[in-house]
């Protein structure tokens, strides 16, 4: 039997509760031996500037520590210049011969799939995982272009929002509710997204 390797990105700025609850449920329903979680380096889609990678690394060891099988790791921060996936799955691909990868990811990105770097290559590399809040399989298939292999992450309803966060915790709301204890302590010790 191949390996089933899960690869999870993201900027994890910060990393909550709907992020491990994806997690938790692709190694559980999809049999992942493994699941690689990658903040994201140089996000070259994103128009705001990402915290600084140490925090987005620290807070991601914290909100994954208990997921079964989850190992983070940080290569995408450690690569200069713009990170695209289709460059961290080439690279497993090599380090793993064999290995099944499954690319996990939200349904909105998975909507915007065909605007990614080398997309095409993306798709011939993985099986998309699609964590879809609450839509119908039929729907997420046809989000995807019709080449890609998928399968869909049976997940409920998570109200987390790493935007919400932010602006809650640079306004000294509490975000207990939202992200790990230890990520909320981490955030709080930290003074992250306070904008003084």
């Amino acid at each position: 039997m191949a390996r089933r390797v899960g690869v999870f990105g993201g900027a994890f700025d910060p990393p909550h509760v709907a992020h491990a609850a994806v997690a938790r449920a692709a190694v559980e329903q999809l049999a992942l031996d493994e699941l690689l979680i990658l903040p994201t380096g140089q996000a070259w889609h994103k128009s705001r500037p990402l915290t600084a990678p140490e925090h987005r690394l620290a807070m991601t060891r914290l909100a994954f520590a208990d997921v079964p099988r989850a190992l983070v790791d940080d290569r995408e921060l450690r690569r200069s210049g713009p990170t695209y996936t289709v460059d961290t799955l080439r690279e497993l691909q090599g380090e793993q011969p064999g290995a099944q990868l499954f690319l996990l990811m939200g349904q909105d990105q998975a909507d915007a799939l065909t605007r990614w770097h080398d997309w095409e290559a993306i798709v011939a590399l993985a099986v998309i995982g699609v964590a879809a809040r609450a839509a119908a399989p039929g729907q997420v298939h046809a989000a995807l272009p019709p080449q890609a292999r998928w399968c869909p992450i049976a997940m409920p309803e998570h109200p987390a929002s790493a935007t919400a966060i932010r602006a809650l915790a640079g306004a000294a709301d509490p975000v207990d509710s939202l992200v790990a204890p230890a990520v909320a302590r981490y955030i709080a010790h930290h003074h992250l997204y306070q904008s003084a």
